[in-house]
């Protein structure tokens, strides 16, 4: 519990202590003076509401008259007015106990995305001149070597360079399987290493680490508010007025005609106590907490309630094949070599053109060719080396240009060969113009992909299309693999936008678009979908940059986590309007006609929040 809970709690225990001092003395001293019960009445009332007080004179002299401050004040005042002096002091009592319960679930569900802020490293330990120095991670430069020991939290990106070890990648993830990394592998800042010391050279500063990134998101996440939230901020500022002029009229017109001022004034009053509009202000928000805060524990990053609101609305959702649907793993399979296509030699001399004239690109596709070549380049023998997006790869070798792409770069370049038709990637190879043979490159269809798929139809997604600029065919089995029924393939980056825009206008008025894609090259895309998703977004600097929403792992099945975690979310929110405008409109009603009292108001009001608030917290829970 924060200090501030802490001393709010005293002051309201204090003030329950003066006010059952107050109504002690007025019972078992009948005689005792009408003044000194009113002081110890307002010594009460002080000690509990005085701040109310003070923030609605506060709030007046800044031209901020109609909040709950206001209410709570000029109710209380009044009943002091027409000698009720124990119901003043208990509906403000009662108001600052829901108040008090309202911070304190506020409170919980911050917690519940602030935990992600336990991820910020504390210390670097670097390695200058032979010696272990403790430093800042700021202060530390890309390219120096840090020291990670068990226990520690990795405070910088960047690359072992000796020893082995686990990662708890959890805080991140969501996952609890921990991650082997060793020597020559990457290594992600905000990870908990477990076994094994560790050197790792820094590759990048820490303010564009991953753990930076993710930290400015979360921290960000609550500044993007949903549209009912907007709504309700709206909804309280004109709902306010309307009640205190209603109160006024209450008191007012039936005391002009029936002369019982103290019957109408006193209802009127209790019109007042009922109106404050806390639940829905405090409940609404809260459930927006809850549900980022959940999101966040199992590894989905929400850039704000907007986006969490928005995704219950999606009914179209268009995803990217590699490294979305598929692992991004990338393998040779076959070499076929245009001359002796038996001959080892001939298979030897292509996969080396191939990897040479792809030794400069980091694509899964290049460096799975680079990996089965399984020599060491000498790069000093590549130059001029062009990768043009959505094609292929020219390079000088040796004095020699060598290309190597799809089979629309070979006829971009009036290189003559067939077109294989097969599953799998066809990467074509030609040397000054002469074709070579082609390598068919496999990739793999995801563990967790089948399933996302289905939950997807199950959550209500009404359209699932794939793009991808592989080959049609190998894009049409991945998608008969997986049930997915319309598919776009030999896609340049440009034609997706295009598609997603042509896609966007067929679903105007008809729920909105969602985008999933590995934030490597998808990130025009991202930024124009109504919804942006990132797939593995651990150390993907263009998910955390460009989408609105970023999974940390390599799963696609939490897309369908995160839609039921909206809807949950606004389920919770539609009940608590519901039940707050309800439940306040019927007892409004009823204090009008005089059947409930001032007590039963303020039961009403604290109990109403306390309900809906209760329910809110109900969205932090994720299973």
């Amino acid at each position: 519990m924060s200090k501030k809970l802490k001393k709010s709690l005293a002051r309201i225990l204090a003030g329950v202590f003066l006010y059952a001092a107050a109504i002690l003395c007025e019972k078992l001293f009948p005689g005792i003076s009408e003044n000194l019960i009113l002081i110890l009445f307002l010594s009460a009332y002080f000690v509990i509401g005085g701040n109310v007080v003070k923030t609605a004179v506060s709030n007046i002299g800044h031209g901020q008259v109609f909040d709950e401050n206001f209410l709570m004040t000029i109710a209380t005042v009044g009943a002091f007015l027409v000698s009720e002096y124990d119901e003043a002091v208990a509906v403000m009592l009662f108001y600052q106990i829901g108040e008090w319960f309202q911070s304190y679930a506020v409170n919980r569900s911050r917690k519940s995305i602030s935990d992600l802020m336990n991820i910020r490293p504390d210390v670097a330990t670097v390695l200058r001149d032979g010696k272990e120095a403790e430093v800042e991670p700021d202060e530390v430069a890309v390219g120096e070597w840090i020291l990670i020991r068990p226990g520690d939290r990795v405070p910088l990106d960047g690359i072992v360079r000796d020893g082995e070890t686990s990662l708890d990648t959890m805080a991140l993830t969501g996952e609890s399987i921990p991650r082997d990394v060793v020597c020559g592998d990457e290594i992600i800042s905000g990870c908990v290493n477990l076994s094994g010391v560790v050197k790792v050279e820094v590759t990048r500063e820490y303010g564009e680490s991953t753990v930076s990134k993710i930290l400015n998101l979360v921290e960000n996440a609550t500044d993007k508010k949903a549209g009912t939230e907007n709504f309700i901020s709206k909804f309280a500022r004109y709902y306010t007025p309307v009640v205190v002029f209603s109160a006024l009229a209450l008191a007012l017109i039936p005391s002009l005609i029936t002369g019982s001022w103290n019957v109408w004034i006193y209802r009127a009053l209790s019109f007042l106590v009922i109106s404050c509009p806390c639940a829905l202000v405090i409940s609404i928000p809260l459930s927006f907490f809850g549900g980022l805060g959940g999101a966040g524990k199992c590894g989905i990053l929400i850039k704000g309630s907007n986006y969490l609101e928005a995704l219950a609305e999606a009914k179209t959702v268009v995803m990217d094949k590699t490294g979305t649907l598929t692992k991004g793993v990338f393998r040779v399979v076959e070499i076929v070599p245009d001359e002796n296509p038996e001959r080892e030699e001939a298979k030897a001399e292509l996969l080396k053109a191939a990897a040479y004239a792809e030794s400069y690109s980091v694509h899964p596709i290049s460096l799975s060719i680079q990996k089965a070549y399984g020599q060491e380049i000498n790069k000093e023998l590549v130059g001029q080396v062009e990768e043009l997006a959505g094609y292929g790869v020219s390079a000088v070798c040796e004095g020699k240009e060598i290309l190597a792409g799809n089979y629309r770069f070979m006829e971009k370049r009036a290189v003559a060969c067939k077109k294989v038709e097969r599953p799998g990637t066809a990467v074509y190879v030609a040397r000054e113009g002469r074709y070579l043979g082609y390598l068919v490159i496999a990739d793999e269809i995801k563990e967790d992909a089948p399933k996302a798929v289905k939950e997807l139809y199950k959550h209500g997604i009404e359209k699932i299309v794939m793009l991808t600029g592989d080959r049609k065919e190998a894009a049409d089995w991945v998608a008969d693999e997986l049930g997915i029924k319309e598919t776009a393939s030999e896609l340049l980056p440009g034609d997706k936008v295009d598609r997603v825009e042509a896609l966007l206008k067929e679903t105007v008025g008809k729920g909105k678009l969602i985008f999933v894609g590995d934030g490597i090259n998808d990130a025009p895309v991202l930024a124009r979908a109504d919804i942006g998703v990132a797939m593995g977004g651990l150390g993907s600097d263009a998910a955390i940059e460009a989408a609105d929403i970023v999974i940390m792992t390599d799963e696609p099945s939490k897309i369908a986590l995160a839609m039921r975690i909206s809807g949950k979310t606004l389920r919770i929110v539609r009940q608590n309007i519901v039940f707050a405008i309800g439940i306040k409109i019927l007892v409004l009603l009823l204090t009008a006609f005089g059947v409930t009292s001032m007590w039963a108001a303020v039961f009403a009001d604290v109990g109403v929040a306390f309900l809906a608030i209760l329910n809110a917290m109900r969205a932090m829970r994720i299973k």
